[in-house]
């Protein structure tokens, strides 16, 4: 006898809470990022998940996009920390850290946030109609 958890239902919960997770780490990087705005020779770090879950979904090409969340390899879809070297640096001692830019980013950061979280309570909402 198959559970629920054993069937696709949760699928689009485990990828929004992967997306969930990467903003949440994504917050911390942008605010160590402001903490360190005045150390010499600190240089950004930032998270990149869009791309990972870009290619996960692309990965499944022609397929509607409930066989793509359903295809989606959980295990291979995490978040990356990288540092940035490329961005110029705003003073002489190296530090390439831009607070009102970071600002912005953070901002957009917590948008993103929410929205994730209002998509997984909408989906519950949706689990918990079918089931009445």
């Amino acid at each position: 006898m198959s559970s629920l958890i054993d069937t696709n239902v949760f699928d689009y919960v485990n990828v929004l809470d992967k997306a969930m997770d990467a903003s949440w780490l994504r917050n911390e990087a942008l605010s160590n990022n402001l903490a360190n705005a005045d150390t010499p020779g600190y240089k950004r770090q930032d998270i990149n998940f869009e791309t990972q879950l870009a290619k996960a979904l692309r990965h499944s090409r022609y397929q509607s996009m409930d066989a793509k969340v359903a295809d989606v390899k959980m295990n291979r879809l995490k978040p990356i920390t990288y540092t940035d070297y490329a961005g110029y640096s705003y003073r002489i001692d190296g530090n390439n850290v831009d607070p009102d830019t970071e600002g912005v980013y953070l901002a957009k950061n917590q948008v993103v946030y929410q929205g994730l979280y209002q998509s997984v309570n909408e989906e519950f909402k949706n689990l918990k109609m079918v089931m009445k």
